[in-house]
């Protein structure tokens, strides 16, 4: 399609703002424009597009299933021009972005929490912060620094390890056994509850202690262990998640561990930077931040409870597996 053939901003506006309010008047007085003006830019669009995108029932509009279709296109356009917008409107004034993408659940309760204070220690540095579950590329995606659990390999990036992790199952109180546990397959009656990103936890975790079972596999599914870890709060069954996780519940009383074995998981924590960024100042300030955390007396106290050796917050390369 040639370019003067496609839709303009404005008219993906007006279309837009006419579905929010089913009117052509309210969408121009939103707008600031007439409401002809309004009428004309949808039917150029529909022009474009060969479909109706309303139809007029009594005096007011109706969006058509074509419309509906197109309504989450448009949006996902008009978000995006304006997140690239304010990007630009950063870029080379006083304050920097530093984008960085993060595990949802790992976000919300390690790193989150460790960014108290980055903004007077570096009140340039404006930070973005999004999850991200699958693969992408940093350079395709403009992300500075992305949090990952893995091996320690991401094309075309340096990664620094940041610790490994330990599973532990939990439960809510009123789901754990009055008697004490004699056998990890005692747990199966009890609900296992699965999450999407580590299908083998739970099959893993009966392995390393001798043990197999059909029923590893089996339960409720959850897309990341913020949701898993709800559940279990609210009783549907045990979880396996990662220990630091879950350490407010488990403080709480929220949670209990019913049966104590914990498994080291064969990948960790990682964070990732392209190549060419290490030595960008608001990169290597981010850096530095999340490793200076790292080594607070309390930090260091629970990584000496799970295990974790000190790190080293000199900006090494990942080592590749096996050593």
């Amino acid at each position: 399609m040639s370019y003067r053939h496609l839709p303009t901003l404005a008219a993906m506006q007006c279309f837009e703002a006419s579905v929010r309010h089913l009117s052509f008047t309210r969408a121009a007085d939103e707008l600031n424009l007439t409401q002809s003006a309004v009428s004309k830019q949808v039917a150029q669009l529909e022009s474009i597009l060969e479909h109706p995108l309303f139809r007029r029932v009594r005096k007011r509009l109706q969006l058509t299933p074509e419309g509906s279709l197109y309504l989450f296109e448009v949006r996902k356009i008009l978000a995006q021009a304006e997140m690239s917008t304010r990007y630009m409107q950063s870029y080379g004034g006083q304050s920097v972005v530093l984008n960085v993408t993060t595990l949802p659940t790992f976000g919300a309760r390690w790193l989150i929490p460790r960014l108290n204070g980055f903004r007077f220690r570096y009140p340039n540095i404006d930070l973005n912060i999004s999850n991200r579950l699958e693969p992408f590329d940093l350079e395709e995606e403009r992300v500075d620094v992305a949090f990952f659990f893995g091996h320690g390999a991401w094309p075309n990036a340096e990664c620094i390890k940041l610790f490994n992790e330990e599973m532990v199952v939990v439960c809510a109180p009123s789901v754990a056994p009055d008697d004490n546990l004699n056998d990890p397959l005692d747990l199966i009656p009890l609900v296992l509850l699965q999450s999407a990103t580590r299908p083998e936890a739970w099959h893993d975790w009966f392995k390393a202690q001798g043990c197999y079972t059909s029923h590893s596999y089996h339960g409720p599914r959850f897309d990341n262990f913020y949701m898993v870890l709800q559940a279990a709060r609210a009783g549907c069954g045990v979880a396996l998640v990662p220990s630091f996780l879950a350490e407010e519940e488990l403080e709480a009383g929220q949670l209990v561990i019913p049966w104590s074995f914990s498994l080291i998981s064969r990948g960790a924590y990682y964070l990732a930077y392209p190549e060419h960024k290490g030595e960008v100042r608001k990169v290597k300030g981010f850096i530095d931040w999340i490793f200076g955390k790292l080594e607070e007396p309390t930090e260091l106290r629970e990584r000496q409870r799970l295990g974790i050796p000190s790190t080293n917050n000199k900006g090494r390369r990942a080592a590749p597996e096996g050593q």
